[in-house]
């Protein structure tokens, strides 16, 4: 008899324990989120305003991690500032020819024609905080959404040098004044879930005061690519 009674009560328990299963569900439900989220970047670096005759060749990469911490800035917590701290590491591939005599760096531009060479890049290690305003369509208990953050971004070159490999010697130059060591630039990045994708325009010249055939060198970078942003 008692097992038919239970037959009988359960069905309206049922409702009850689900009811409360979602009350529960609700209470852990966190109306103050942030998305704090750690940031992977790869990009293409480019080369603005290059001298005449300067060009770019083979690949020239980025890689860009941090992480940034959230603060939103209205109700519905789907705008916010985003104060971040990140590394960089970049090289650009080109045939500016870079080199030092007494102390004094000397810039050249490589003809192919002429001078066999196997590689001449430059690179830079960049620590980097990210500044963003960012507008999103996430809620509470949505965790894959559309997302757009455009900023500014300021880099303090830490590391610097050039790589030379060719038919004269090999050549490295590390860390020369030459380069300018604060970096900074507009970003923009835009995109859903995880897959984002990644603009930063250097608003400063890569070089302090350098020229090239009597011509000032005024280089900046611009980098395109792909920004993943993981919770």
């Amino acid at each position: 008899m008692k097992y038919l009674l239970l037959l009988f009560i359960i069905p309206f328990l049922s409702p009850a324990v689900l009811a409360q299963d979602d009350i529960t569900k609700t209470k852990v439900i966190d109306s103050l989120y942030r998305e704090d989220q750690f940031y992977l970047g790869i990009t293409y670096n480019l080369l603005s305003n290059k001298p005449d005759d300067v060009s770019q060749n083979g690949f020239s990469s980025g890689l860009h991690f941090g992480v940034i911490r959230d603060m939103p800035i209205n109700v519905n917590r789907n705008k916010a500032i985003g104060v971040g701290l990140g590394l960089s590491v970049n090289s650009y591939n080109q045939n500016l020819f870079i080199s030092e005599d007494n102390n004094k760096v000397n810039f050249a531009v490589l003809d192919g024609n002429v001078v066999d060479y196997s590689k001449n890049k430059i690179y830079t290690y960049v620590l980097e905080a990210p500044l963003q305003y960012r507008w999103r369509t996430s809620t509470p208990t949505e965790y894959s959404f559309w997302r757009i953050y455009t900023g500014l971004k300021v880099g303090y070159v830490f590391a610097s040098g050039t790589k030379y490999e060719g038919s004269t010697g090999n050549i490295k130059i590390t860390n020369n004044a030459i380069f300018n060591k604060l970096q900074y630039g507009l970003t923009f990045s835009a995109g859903y879930n995880t897959w984002n994708f990644y603009l930063y325009y250097g608003l400063n010249d890569m070089f302090d005061n350098a020229t090239v055939n009597n011509q000032p060198i005024k280089m900046s970078t611009i980098k395109v690519g792909l920004m993943f942003y993981l919770l």
